[in-house]
């Protein structure tokens, strides 16, 4: 039974394999083989892989070592991010063609505001089409009543999958699928729901609300009840408020010289202000994170009396925390961060540190 029209208000449209397909259109030599987009040093990770790779393991984010490991007959190609941006732009703009309201979430997907179209399928069908003539890139749509169903819908049939499912059908297709399968059920989350005895989505639905409020709490045990029913209220187009900019490295290999950790603190620090003027955002709380080669990772902070984006500013204070906390190990990782962002002025005058904050909430 197919979806009513009324309850296809979503759609979420994903590049598949975005990096490789690019790669292939200029490769096409290559397609049909196992294919690799990862960094060369030995602590690459994988950008993404064809899915002749997948079929061995390959997945995004494994270290690039091992992805060689398991596909040896791999061909690698290093990542060239200014070209996936400029392709990227060619096809959100072809979405925004089609669509008024749309939510940009990545450089390879997107979600779509279908209210209004008198046929979204076939709406659907033609952009995807167009945006296959006119960048060579196959991609793969869920459509539903809330983005999540769109989403987990796009992903079901991959590569250029076209699957529109009612929040019920969604409910009866993945009911027997782990509760991994839903966006924010992380592996951690689910491997506790496991110990709970439930392993399904289905399961974590049927459970009684206060057993997860219990494990869990209130907040999320209750949107883990909600998720595994497939609802989902967030409006397209409602944007996170972005507080704070990083950039940061991993090291091919340990470093432990002052100097050329002073080097690549002060690159990030101009690719970072240099961002954070493109999108006329300043802030106050300037901080590094350190990660030494035993895995220790360390954050120091500092903030300011006025906002800025002023590199000289923020490479003045980064180095400061960096010199002073002297990592006694050779170092793996170095980042640099801007917190407190404001908004409304491209170019914030140079403050003095007035404050220290001993630790900021870098993700570790």
């Amino acid at each position: 039974m197919s979806a009513p029209a009324s309850s296809l208000r979503v759609a979420h449209l994903d590049a598949d394999a975005f990096y490789v397909s690019i790669e292939l259109t200029r490769r096409p030599e290559l397609r049909g083989q196992p294919v690799v987009v990862a960094g060369s040093g030995p602590r690459a990770v994988v950008t993404t892989a064809s899915y002749e790779a997948r079929r061995y393991g390959v997945g995004s984010a494994m270290p690039a070592a091992r992805a060689r490991r398991l596909c040896p007959q791999a061909i690698v190609l290093p990542p060239d991010f200014s070209t996936y941006r400029a392709v990227s732009r060619k096809v959100m703009d072809l979405v925004r063609a089609h669509v008024e309201r749309v939510e940009v979430v990545g450089l390879d997907e997107a979600y779509l505001d279908l209210e209004g179209l008198h046929s979204p399928r076939a709406a659907m069908r033609r952009l995807v089409t167009e945006i296959k003539r006119a960048t060579q890139l196959t991609c793969s749509v869920g459509i539903g009543p809330n983005k999540l169903v769109a989403k987990v819908a796009s992903d079901a049939e991959k590569p250029a999958g076209f699957v529109v499912l009612t929040r019920e059908q969604a409910c009866a297709r993945f009911a027997d699928a782990p509760p991994g399968l839903i966006p924010g059920i992380g592996p951690k989350t689910a491997a506790r729901l496991a110990a709970l005895g439930l392993k399904t989505l289905a399961a974590v639905a049927a459970a009684p609300e206060q057993l997860l409020v219990q494990r869990f709490g209130p907040n999320h045990g209750r949107e883990l009840a909600r998720r595994a029913r497939f609802e989902h209220d967030s409006a397209i187009g409602a944007q996170r408020k972005v507080v704070s900019e990083s950039r940061e490295r991993t090291f091919d290999y340990d470093v432990h010289d002052f100097s050329k950790l002073a080097e690549s603190l002060a690159a990030m620090t101009r690719a970072l202000c240099d961002s954070l003027a493109a999108n006329a955002r300043s802030g106050r709380t300037i901080g590094i994170k350190v990660r030494l080669d035993d895995w220790t990772t360390v954050t120091r902070a500092h903030s300011i009396a006025e906002p800025t984006c002023d590199y000289d500013t923020v490479f003045a204070v980064a180095l400061r925390l960096l010199r002073e906390y002297a990592p006694a190990r050779p170092v793996r990782l170095l980042g640099v961060r801007v917190a407190g962002l404001t908004h409304g002025e491209r170019q914030a005058a140079r403050a003095t540190v007035v404050d220290d904050a001993p630790q900021m909430a870098f993700p570790v």
